[in-house]
């Protein structure tokens, strides 16, 4: 046995820790040091993804993923159906698998490098709809809790478990905000100055704007501890109340996914490793538990394959004010700046300088006029375009048809 530093490939589609590269250190054969990782969940009536890889020694001259290329890759059911996968990228497999039917156990099979592997029969599991999601605040100082809800489940004679995913919305606002902007056009020197932007020269910088995200990586959770087996209240995730995602209005997607006991403690299991690696008591790869097996030799695999009937989808919004929050904007004074004079009689002058500033790309966002009053001009310009276009930071500003 040689004691080697390994590299686990945690290349979960749609489930936990996507595209992560754990280390480890394991007592292992150098056999074994090619283990075959499979992840992937069979959806009814939908497009289902795999991914197949190898793990590989850190000592490796690279530590890239070590793709499973030119598979054959297919879905099967007892009742003779098949859905060939196709390659859609390094290690990548999908295929459209139809509506699966409830009474009929599925499998993946897997041809990769002379071997032949396959997942352990199950029929697809029925995912109770989503009752509700909501937002919680314990302190003004705390952040937001996302807890989530289940309907009553199917089975209430028996824990239940779930993994969830969630697509995120959020709405964004410019730091700084104009009606006025520096009027060039006419190069008589006693018409430079402001101008308002009216419906014959738009205002160029939307008002707000929106983001998105999506969180791949799956959060499970069991009903043991609930009584009647009915989860309620289960906190999936959490928002910082510092983040700009909840500095107006938040949009959450939850995709919610009925799984098996053996599904949940794959996932318990893999947490583990990842969290504790190196550590004395890291479980190994290969005991890792696992239903793909293979057919003809004792080669190990890691990996789970689950198979669903359906998924529910819930939708939620959270407003900015029903939340104590920390997300605060710069002040105004500190991000523009604030040329003035104090003498009038350099008022022509005054205006060579707005005027080079415009030329120089920054917006007018100041304009306090007091000269008539005996006072002086005060002008300010937003150092960066970027505090006024949300769009320059990744926004979009077709407003989403759910808002």
């Amino acid at each position: 046995m040689k004691r080697l530093l390994y590299m686990v490939l945690c290349l979960m589609v749609g489930v936990t820790l996507s595209g992560c590269i754990e280390e480890f250190e394991a007592d292992v054969t150098v056999e074994d040091s090619e283990v075959l990782v499979v992840e992937g969940t069979i959806y009814s009536g939908n497009q289902s993804t795999f991914t197949l890889s190898r793990t590989q020694p850190v000592n490796t001259s690279h530590l890239s993923p070590r793709w499973v290329m030119g598979a054959i890759v297919s879905v099967r059911g007892s009742d003779g159906s098949e859905y060939m996968a196709q390659a859609v990228g390094s290690g990548y497999y999908t295929c459209q698998v139809a509506e699966l039917a409830p009474d009929v156990e599925y499998i993946l099979h897997i041809e990769a490098d002379g071997e032949v592997y396959e997942s352990e029969p199950q029929q697809p599991l029925r995912t109770e709809k989503i009752a509700a999601v909501q937002g919680m605040q314990n302190t003004p100082e705390s952040n937001i809790d996302i807890l989530i809800t289940p309907d009553a489940p199917f089975n209430p004679d028996q824990a239940n478990y779930y993994s969830w995913t969630y697509d995120e919305t959020w709405e964004v606002h410019p730091a700084l905000t104009t009606q006025i902007y520096y009027n060039m056009k006419d190069y008589n020197m006693a018409n430079w100055g402001p101008a308002y932007y009216d419906d014959n020269y738009p205002n160029p910088y939307p008002k707000r704007g929106w983001m998105d995200s999506s969180n791949i990586k799956t959060i499970i959770g069991g009903s043991s501890n609930y009584e009647g087996q009915h989860i309620q209240g289960l906190k999936i995730y959490e928002i910082d109340q510092r983040d700009e995602r909840i500095s107006h209005r938040y949009s959450g997607l939850i995709h919610q996914r009925a799984i098996t006991k053996a599904e949940y403690e794959y996932e318990l299991a893999q947490r583990e490793a990842s969290s504790e690696m190196g550590g004395l008591f890291t479980p190994q790869p290969s005991a890792l538990p696992t239903n793909i097996h293979c057919l003809t030799s004792d080669k190990r695999v890691i990996g789970y394959v689950g198979c669903s009937l359906n998924t529910t989808d819930y939708r939620f919004f959270l407003n900015a004010e029903d939340f104590t929050t920390n997300y605060m904007k710069k002040d105004a004074l500190t991000i523009i700046e604030l040329p003035e004079t104090k003498d009038t009689a350099l008022i022509n002058a005054f205006n060579l300088e707005c005027r080079k500033m415009a030329l120089q790309g920054l917006p007018l966002i100041v304009w306090k006029d007091e000269r008539k009053n005996g006072g002086v001009l005060t002008t300010g310009w937003a150092k960066d375009i970027n505090q006024l276009d949300v769009r320059l930071k990744g926004a979009y500003i077709e407003k989403p048809d759910f808002w």
